[in-house]
């Protein structure tokens, strides 16, 4: 990507996330002055300050959001390889600030760019779709600044990452406030001088600040340990996106372990859903209806209102949500699939496909997932 291409990518990023917080009272960012822009890189580009509000000083006469202070300079979003760890970014869909731990390759299986002489099939499951090839693509695990969990409206939660708890109690979790999953797409990345840029109880006990290097946080010992140790808990390895009518769901499945309940073993997912409009027209998520098929051979059907009990609404300031939620097994594996049905203003329906996706275990767990115990 050219200078000035990167800079068309940033600026147009920036300007979609400044729409959506203003739609809902409160700007994660401001365009700087036009004069004072910094040259960045060879490609003729201009470095775009990162201006966030100051929300520790507002009160009750300082409308929130409106005293701004700048916490970074914009650099040139990578269109190949990867980011390291220690990268600072701008979530360009939630508006968040993060930093980037480390990175996972995964399967993307994408039904919008399926081959064209693909023919349809019956699965397993009785469900009939298409036959996607998957390809590598990148996402990162990121911590999300705590100061900003609080203004992310269009998540159902800010924590994106719950494990089983290490007792025998089967349907217990435990969630890591702020810790997340960020494509590479998502990611828009800044530098800051600051030592402590992120805010994060995990902040700097998995990363340390080292100004030769660059970007100029690396991992602790504590970071690289407990992804080791926590490897098959955390791994992402397949992502699932099919569009309908403009709104494109994507669905990433994990793995979170087995427990023994009754004499018998029950296997437990985590699944996370982001729904997107692609088109102008707002619409409001209204029922959801799932399909759930067990390697024991049981396909349950739900039907219900809405999602995580909500029923959120996707315009063109706020075209995406996101949230996660949980599924268990008594058997090591199986398939999800089924529709989301929104509702038009006029009052008409239509329905949106759930791509279907596997439910797998690993065949050579040991351990219990330890969270945060190093």
């Amino acid at each position: 990507m050219s200078g000035c291409a990167a800079w068309r990518y940033v600026a147009a990023a920036l300007s979609r996330c400044r729409a959506r917080a203003r739609a809902r009272g409160l700007p994660l960012w401001e365009p700087p002055p036009a004069r004072g822009l910094r040259p960045l890189g060879a490609g003729g580009a201009a470095a775009l300050p990162l201006l966030l509000p100051r929300r520790h000083l507002s009160s009750r006469n300082r409308p929130e959001g409106k005293v701004l202070e700048t916490v970074g300079v914009f650099e040139a979003p990578k269109q190949h390889g990867k980011y390291e760890t220690g990268q600072l970014f701008l979530h360009s869909v939630f508006g968040y600030r993060g930093i980037v731990l480390f990175p996972w390759q995964v399967r993307l299986y994408d039904r919008d760019v399926a081959s064209p002489v693909t023919e349809k099939s019956e699965n397993a499951t009785g469900h009939g779709s298409k036959e996607v090839k998957g390809k590598t693509h990148t996402y990162y695990q990121v911590l999300i600044d705590a100061r900003d969990c609080p203004h992310i409206s269009q998540r159902s939660q800010t924590e994106a990452v719950t494990f089983l708890a290490n007792h025998d109690d089967s349907r217990a979790l435990y969630a890591i406030p702020g810790l997340d999953y960020v494509s590479h797409e998502d990611i828009l990345p800044y530098s800051s001088t600051d030592q402590v840029p992120i805010q994060h109880e995990l902040f700097e006990r998995f990363l340390m600040y080292d100004q030769t290097k660059v970007p100029p946080f690396v991992a602790r010992d504590t970071l690289c340990a407990w992804q080791e140790k926590n490897h098959p808990w955390l791994e992402l390895s397949d992502v699932h996106r099919e569009t309908t009518e403009n709104i494109r769901v994507t669905v990433i499945p994990f793995y979170m372990g087995m427990r023994e309940a009754q004499n018998s073993h029950v296997y437990w997912w985590r699944y996370c859903i982001r729904l997107e409009n692609l088109d102008s027209e707002v619409v409001q998520l209204r029922e959801r209806h799932w399909r759930i098929f067990s390697l024991s051979g049981t396909l349950e059907t739900v039907r219900g209102r809405g999602v995580v009990g909500r029923e959120p609404v996707l315009s063109k300031e706020q075209p995406a949500f996101q949230y996660s939620s949980h599924v268990s097994l008594q058997a090591s594996s199986g398939h999800m699939w089924g529709t989301f049905r929104f509702e038009r203003p006029d009052g008409s329906h239509f329905d949106v496909r759930i791509p279907p996706f596997s439910l797998e275990s690993n065949k050579d767990e040991k351990t219990p997932p330890s969270g945060l115990h190093w």
